[in-house]
């Protein structure tokens, strides 16, 4: 019997078991929701055990770690699958059309809060492990799973488990699937994710908010203070100013120009899903090139000062800022932060203190082309979709991916399942059935291309 036979025969109960996963509100940010995240940590190796692997749930100092493992193929390369079983919180509940925790489906699409991000996307490959085993027997790699339960509030605790458990994870390649393809029925290979240096910012003036009538013209302001230095952080051309940004920026390969080149988009779509008129950035460069290749500094908050009805004259002593700087190999985000910081430091205007806080920090990734793993991944693609897959890379952030290369040694493998309008994070997320159902495919048919490509000379074959 075939994959695709086997998925066609199945279909029904791989959909009931995913709902039943989609059920459990795993919310790794509200603590009163923990007895649900454990669930689905218990669901998630209960899964995995079924499908024929030995699974283990680790406590860590915050939610749940499960990881499982199967037999040893000597000679074989060592494969690692990575996803999380928490979910974002669901409000506001009055967006969506109906419970986000009670799946249904609507116009071939799966609607519940984690449909996408990411219980569909690793169940997928929970399943297509399933398949193998049914149908061969035996696996053709080393397999790993590590399945966590706090991605969706920044892994706070992985890295620690995977340094400390860095001999059994131990892997040449690391399967993600955590993302989207580039359009409906474009089979993508994601091979590199920016980094991130995110900072609360904070300037004070003085010591107490002052009437405006009797200190005007006369004390620091805070809030045109910080109006001026957020303002100072591009010129004109949408470049950051701050000194020794791009200092160690990988210039883009005529190869990845190309690769992107030849990726498709709807630029007029594109504006008119964000609500925008216009696509601002930086110079030199076409869009997707600075949505996925190109370092940006992003102003993601601001407040400060009076913001209530009527008038209130006074002086701010305090304003604050959030600021993100998406990060591209092989930038630093600490080497960022302390140029950041400086920068601040230096332009505040006369009388104004400014402190600078770390609120996250994030290695970019990157896997190259010419990859054993990337090659597996093309056939495997070709394969279940009947067409060539493209290869982007992505604008947003996953730091635990720089963690397993630099922890474990092993080639990221970023290859989606969902469409980038899945609304992850936002009310009625969904996910298609049959992207779904294809990825339980790609998943069998990516175990065997990696398997292959060892027996045919990758390394260590």
């Amino acid at each position: 019997m075939s994959v695709d036979r086997y998925v066609a025969d199945q279909r029904d109960r791989l959909l009931t078991e995913l709902f039943d996963f989609l059920r459990i509100p795993s919310v790794s940010t509200d603590t009163a929701r923990a007895p649900d995240v454990r669930e689905a940590a218990t669901f998630s190796a209960a899964a995995l055990r079924r499908a024929g692997l030995e699974a283990e749930i680790h406590d860590t100092p915050g939610h749940p770690v499960v990881t499982a493992r199967g037999p040893h193929v000597p000679g074989a390369p060592r494969v690692l699958i990575y996803g999380h079983y928490d979910v974002q919180p669901a409000e506001p509940l009055e967006l969506w059309h109906g419970d986000p925790f009670e799946p249904r489906f609507e116009d071939g699409v799966i609607i519940a809060r984690g449909a996408s991000d990411d219980k569909g996307q690793v169940y997928a490959h929970v399943k297509g492990v399933e398949a193998l085993l049914a149908l061969d027997g035996a696996l053709p790699v080393n397999l790993g799973f590590l399945i966590e339960g706090e991605e969706e509030i920044g892994s706070p605790n992985l890295g620690a488990f995977v340094e400390q458990h860095a001999q059994a994870l131990a892997a040449d390649v690391v399967v993600i699937s955590d993302g989207a393809m580039v359009a409906p029925g474009i089979p993508t290979i994601t091979y590199g994710l920016r980094g991130l240096t995110y900072v609360t910012v904070r300037v004070r003036g003085a010591g107490r908010d002052l009437h405006s009538g009797a200190y005007g013209g006369g004390v620091p302001n805070a809030l045109e203070a910080m109006a001026r230095l957020l303002a100072g952080l591009k010129d004109d051309a949408g470049r950051v100013a701050v000194a020794g940004f791009y200092d160690d920026v990988r210039d883009l390969s005529d190869e990845e120009r190309a690769a992107i080149a030849a990726v498709p988009i709807d630029e007029a779509a594109f504006r008119a899903d964000a609500g925008v008129g216009a696509t601002p950035g930086e110079a030199g460069y076409a869009l997707l090139e600075r949505l996925w290749a190109r370092p940006t500094l992003d102003v993601n908050g601001l407040s400060g000062g009076f913001q209530g009805a009527g008038a209130k004259t006074v002086i701010a002593a305090e304003a604050m800022a959030k600021v993100s700087c998406r990060l591209v190999p092989d930038q630093d985000p600490r080497d960022v932060l302390a140029k950041l910081t400086r920068h601040l430091r230096t332009q505040a205007p006369e009388g104004i203190d400014v402190e600078v806080q770390a609120e996250g920090l994030g290695y970019p990734a990157m896997t190259p082309l010419e990859a054993p793993s990337v090659a597996a991944a093309q056939a495997a693609l070709r394969e279940v979709w009947g067409r060539e897959p493209v290869f982007a890379r992505s604008g947003g952030s996953i730091p635990i991916v720089a963690d397993f290369q630099r922890l474990l040694g092993a080639e990221p493998l970023l290859i989606g399942f969902g469409q980038e309008d899945d609304r992850a994070h936002a009310p009625n997320e969904k996910f298609a059935v049959d992207d779904y159902l294809q990825g339980v495919r790609v998943s069998a048919a990516l175990l065997r291309a990696l398997g292959g490509a060892w027996a045919a000379g990758g390394p260590d074959a």
